[in-house]
């Protein structure tokens, strides 16, 4: 997924580095950071500098490293300065033994220092051996941590440097990008919101190896999705076809049918529609209570209008079929006419063709289909399937506002100032 050179604009990234092998990794975690358009300053233990030196960080985010033979009290190039100077400060990779540190208060180098100075949300992935990792005191270390202000992106399972395979290998540069992220851009509005998401073209069975399908590619659909967990909601995605590069931590679910996709849409509403919201205490066992926000519809899934009559199993062949072939098809049921829309605020998306008749038929969506608003996106062919960029029309009973063409992840973040009103 690409993202906008202008995301991050403005904002103050301070990334530590702790002395793991994975400090190679923080490298393109500046790299994206950069790229989003963030300023970044990166603070490294001694230990650090045995794995990367400074100066590769230095050429990437042309600002100084502050390390214990960098700081500086003729100006703000110190622990507290650069504490001061942040928005969000990130640890990656956090080792056990600044795991350690961090919950039991210890400053004894200048990324320890930093953080007790920093006094807003500090974001941590750890990196460490799968057994130093699951030691009980580390674990219960974590836990302290996040009680404390501090907010912990999972580890992998995977071959580590030691040679074993196991938990303890750092989150990808890019999952730790969007954890930073979304604690830069979440939004009272939408944090916690439940909100669905549906997309891609779906796949109606005509035997077991062919189907009829359409180009929806679910680029827009992810970017929705994305988009709503920068913002800070839940987000549950229900699609046929989605990026790769989603974070992990946004609950996905995979779909190849009109008839699957209502199965679990159907059930997501419900759950969706529920009264209170509850997650784990991370003190105790008991749940945390949430106030219950209105939830959140977004239909960019292009489904099939028709479906064929009778899907045969197996593989049919063209011997048995003849010269030609008259599939059957029957006229598919409406998901969104389907669904009990109450309680839920639903935003359709409409791809029309004609410029004389399609905000008109958008339009008439609204009380047709009883939707609060139309995403309209007027196509030009088959080729405007799968573009990285896109323009919509946002139409509501009162109102239409066209969103001009942008790159899909910042359309997406415009879809959403408007459907805040709704």
């Amino acid at each position: 997924m690409n993202i906008p050179a202008n995301l991050l604009k403005g904002k103050k990234v301070l990334l530590g580095v702790s002395g793991s092998i994975a400090a190679y990794k923080s490298l393109e975690l500046t790299r994206l950071f950069i790229k989003a358009g963030a300023e970044v300053r990166v603070v490294m233990s001694d230990a650090a500098k045995r794995f990367v030196g400074p100066l590769s960080f230095e050429t990437l985010s042309r600002n100084r490293v502050l390390d214990e033979t960098s700081e500086s009290w003729a100006d703000d190039h110190n622990h507290i300065g650069c504490a001061a100077w942040a928005d969000l400060f990130v640890i990656a990779p956090c080792t056990a033994n600044t795991i350690a540190k961090l919950s039991n208060g210890i400053a004894d180098n200048l990324l320890t220092q930093a953080a007790l100075a920093y006094p807003g949300l500090k974001l941590i992935a750890p990196s460490a051996n799968t057994h130093m990792l699951h030691n009980p005191i580390i674990q219960a270390a974590l836990k302290m941590l996040q009680v404390a202000n501090y907010e912990v992106v999972s580890t992998q399972t995977k071959e580590l440097a030691c040679q074993t395979t196991g938990d303890g290998a750092m989150a990808e540069p890019l999952e730790i990008f969007w954890h930073g992220a979304r604690i830069l851009l979440r939004e009272a509005f939408w944090e916690d919101r439940r909100v669905i998401v549906t997309g891609g073209g779906t796949l109606e069975k005509i035997d077991d190896v062919r189907y009829l399908s359409n180009f929806s590619s679910g680029k827009m659909a992810s970017a929705l999705a994305a988009a709503l967990f920068l913002r800070g909601a839940d987000v549950n995605l229900i699609a046929t076809r989605r990026e790769a590069e989603l974070p992990r931590s946004l609950h996905k679910i995979d779909v190849d049918s009109s008839a699957e996709m209502l199965e679990y849409l159907a059930d997501s509403v419900r759950i969706a529609k529920k009264g209170k919201m509850s997650r784990p205490s991370l003190i105790r066992d008991e749940p945390v209570h949430l106030i219950q926000k209105k939830p959140y519809l977004f239909m960019a899934a292009a489904v099939s209008d028709y479906v064929p009559a009778f899907a045969q199993s197996g593989k049919l062949k063209k011997e048995a079929i003849g010269s030609t072939w008259s599939l059957e098809l029957k006229q598919n049921s409406d998901l969104l006419a389907t669904l009990d829309k109450e309680g839920i605020t639903t935003v359709a998306f409409k791809a029309e063709m004609d410029p004389e008749t399609a905000a008109a038929n958008a339009a008439a969506l609204i009380e047709r289909k009883g939707v609060d608003a139309v995403c309209l996106n007027l196509l030009q062919g088959s080729e405007s399937f799968g573009t990285a960029d896109n323009q919509v029309d946002f139409i509501t009973a009162e109102a239409s506002v066209t969103l001009p063409r942008m790159d899909k992840l910042s359309l997406a973040m415009a879809i959403l100032d408007q459907a805040r009103a709704l």
